[in-house]
């Protein structure tokens, strides 16, 4: 005799009782079967599944023990195992990720999916990442809606494996009317404690926001579903909402009082908002938080761009492939990695817990980019090793991923440097904050066109901007950094010498 529980409960009491009972009988009467299990056990609430085997036929009982009354199913395969409900949860998305924000679902209750098939879209504080189905079956249950925080481990949603859809659409009951009936009366509610209330994420937010019990409202959908219309009248009806309040879609600004007075607008216009921090907003809150309890000092250099404007104009001039967008930032990387390569401290990081100064290999510079999905900073890996062009496709690409929120780990993490072309949006300078474990982070301002003085005293156009470096004072001093900034403005204002220094 083999016995097999799908259900979560693991109750060795059960099964010895419900062993005892089918030993006794080749045919047991089911009802009989869960009403005596019922009495020895009246607490459990949740629907259990076992299988007895007898010498010459196989059979799945499934007792809905809260009812008092039992389901069963003849197996057409005797060889077949079945399938069962898979939970997929929430994966290790990164190190040191406990948590992250699901951003949308691509599929929904009730359909269909392959493996390796898209099933939603998480954000972590590093990147946006999509789950996949290692299954092939049905979508059985979501837990969560777009804009839930979700734990490293939680249940996203539950899957149906086809094989276990197959089985049950080849059994038949080979049983009297009276079970059958008895059953179809009770698979509402058995459908219930299994978590088998059709209705849309969406539609659950809103019952949770008006703490519904979802499972308590009737659906007027397709095979029973629950509509947002049923959520909504049922809350109505229960007195929780009012008929003309805004959560019916319909927003009253004014009243009579308003009217009379002129048309004023309700002060319910103004009433504060409480909005949750998501996504890249969370991980600004986190770093800013750490940064600030480093001691940061600030150099602000003045850089002369002529020389730079005039080589970014020949090489627009001779440009050939409409795709590239020649700018100046990609100069400003190469630059300033040939400039790391003489001042190494500035491409480190700290390890607190060993007292040491890490001397990074690679020059992985990151660039900071203001998206709609909030502040993201990816890095371009190793500089060193890569032309301008090289530079400025690397770039393109990662300014695309970022607008669309595609980025992935790898692309915002192993960072090394930090440079902020505030100057972009606007501003003459800034005081970056630390982009920690980086020990060093640029702050570009706007390029002005200005009068300034030669040599010889005559005044002379120029392009200039200022440039802010922030850096821990732990690791590095005024000098090292002063000097970092005069050879990196060499560079700058010379561009040529950068052929010098080309490997």
């Amino acid at each position: 005799m083999a016995w097999r529980r799908l259900a979560r409960l693991n109750l060795s009491r059960t099964r010895t009782s419900l062993h005892h009972l089918l030993s006794n009988t080749s045919s047991p009467d089911l009802s009989s079967l869960g009403a005596s299990l019922y009495s020895q056990f009246p607490k459990l609430t949740a629907t259990h599944y076992f299988r007895h085997d007898h010498s010459h036929d196989r059979r799945w009982y499934s007792f809905s023990t809260n009812l008092g009354q039992a389901q069963a199913a003849a197996e057409a395969d005797p060889t077949d195992t079945g399938g069962q409900l898979v939970e997929v949860p929430l994966a290790q998305t990164g190190e040191g990720i406990a948590e992250c924000e699901l951003l949308k679902w691509f599929v929904q209750e009730g359909d269909h999916v392959e493996e390796f098939q898209r099933l939603c879209e998480v954000q972590s504080d590093k990147a946006t990442i999509e789950i996949t189905s290692r299954f092939k079956g049905q979508i059985h249950q979501i837990n969560f809606t777009p804009g839930d925080i979700v734990k490293v481990g939680e249940t996203l949603l539950k899957i149906l494996t086809e094989h276990s859809q197959s089985d049950s659409s080849k059994r038949t009951s080979p049983f009297d009317a009276e079970t059958s009936s008895a059953d179809a009366q009770n698979q509402s509610q058995v459908s219930s404690f299994s978590g088998g209330v059709l209705s849309t994420p969406s539609v659950r937010h809103l019952a949770k926001q008006h703490n519904l019990d979802i499972n308590q409202i009737p659906g007027t959908g397709k095979d029973g579903r629950v509509l947002k219309e049923d959520v909504l009248n049922y809350a109505i009806n229960q007195g929780f909402i009012c008929k003309d309040s805004p959560s019916t879609d319909k927003v009253d600004l004014f009243n009579e009082k308003d009217e009379l007075r002129g048309n004023f607008v309700s002060t319910s216009a103004y009433e504060d908002k409480t909005i949750p921090l998501r996504g890249f907003h969370r991980a600004m809150v986190k770093s800013m938080t750490l940064a600030s309890q480093v001691p940061h000092f600030h150099y602000l250099e003045e850089i002369n761009f002529n020389a730079l404007v005039e080589l970014k104009e020949a090489f627009k001039n001779e440009n050939k492939d409409q795709s590239i967008k020649h700018t100046f930032l990609p100069f400003l990387i190469k630059s300033l990695s040939m400039a790391l390569t003489k001042f190494p401290l500035m491409n480190s990081s700290l390890s607190e817990e060993t007292s040491e100064v890490i001397l990074k290999g690679c020059h992985n510079i990151g660039v900071a980019m203001a998206t709609e999905y909030g502040l993201v900073v990816p890095n371009i890996k190793m500089v060193q090793s890569l032309s301008v062009l090289e530079i400025t496709k690397e770039l393109s690409r990662l300014h695309e991923l970022a607008t669309h929120n595609k980025l992935n780990t790898d692309d915002i993490t192993g960072g090394t440097i930090t440079l902020s072309n505030i100057g972009a949006i606007g501003g003459k300078f800034g005081s970056p904050l630390l982009n920690l474990p980086e020990v060093a982070i640029i702050a570009l301002g706007r390029i002005q066109r200005l009068p300034r003085f030669d040599e010889d005293g005559n005044i002379y156009p120029a392009s200039v901007t200022n440039v802010t470096i922030g850096a821990d004072h732990r690791v590095v001093d005024g000098a090292t950094v002063a000097r970092f900034c005069n050879e990196w403005k060499n560079l700058i204002e010379k561009p040529q010498l950068l052929l010098l220094h080309m490997r």
